[in-house]
């Protein structure tokens, strides 16, 4: 899922858009999913989220399903414990005929894409560089980084070791596919480390000070269009309160 997020955010549309820009569109869609009534206010903003990601930025309709899939799961399996009751009788429908459920569900939805909206669309270092705006440490702000970059060191370790053992026949049948994957997972980590240890041993020999500068390609915030996001958010929210 990262990968997917990084990839779409680096080769996107928007990539040359604002951070700033951005952040008040997905971070004001995420107010209204939380503030406005699930119906019609969820609905609204979660059909604003996906018509600017998939007509607005151009994101491939697929990897887009795929990122809300993952945590619209989560969702489901907890709203799943909200549309039954457990009583003597057994497990049945409950009481509200599970609208409480698909409340829940069409809220989280919404608020789940407006912030997969932000992160498809803005790369980590725009992120962690706007934050640094804002008054966030820098130790912080650098161990963000080097987390996000790390988990690209992961994947790259994971995928050479599982190519390596697919040459070897190490997926053919079920029990060697469990015992490549213990063997996968128990060479991950040291291997991952040795990466980290040379990464840090390359930016000592840099002059690595704490600090990761790195160019923005984005354009600067402009002004009206931030007053036709917020022109269009209130509008949003408008339309929903007049429709309740």
């Amino acid at each position: 899922m990262s990968l997917t997020i990084d990839r779409l955010s680096q080769a996107g549309r928007w990539r040359q858009r604002a951070p700033s820009e951005k952040a008040v569109l997905a971070l004001g869609l995420l107010a209204l999913a939380l503030v406005l009534p699930p119906w019609p206010g969820g609905a609204l903003v979660l059909g604003a989220a996906w018509g600017l990601a998939l007509g607005g930025a151009r994101l491939p309709p697929g990897d887009w399903l795929r990122l809300n899939l993952v945590p619209l799961g989560f969702v489901l399996t907890g709203a799943a414990t909200l549309a039954v009751d457990w009583d003597a009788q057994g497990l049945h429908l409950a009481a509200d005929q599970g609208r409480r459920a698909a409340e829940v569900v069409l809220r989280a939805s919404a608020a789940v894409s407006a912030l997969l909206l932000l992160a498809a669309t803005t790369p980590a270092p725009d992120l962690v560089r706007g934050l640094r705006r804002l008054g966030l440490p820098p130790e912080i702000a650098e161990i963000m980084l080097l987390t996000w970059h790390f988990l690209f060191l992961l994947q790259d370790q994971a995928t050479a070791i599982r190519t390596a053992q697919e040459a070897r026949l190490g997926w053919f049948g079920p029990r060697r596919q469990v015992r490549s994957l213990g063997l996968l997972i128990a060479q991950l980590l040291p291997r991952a480390m040795e990466r980290a240890r040379r990464l840090e041993v390359g930016l000592a020999a840099r002059g690595f000070d704490g600090s990761l500068p790195m160019i923005s390609t984005a354009n600067p915030a402009s002004v009206p269009v931030v007053a036709v996001i917020l022109g269009g958010e209130a509008l949003l929210a408008g339309v929903s309160l007049w429709l309740a």
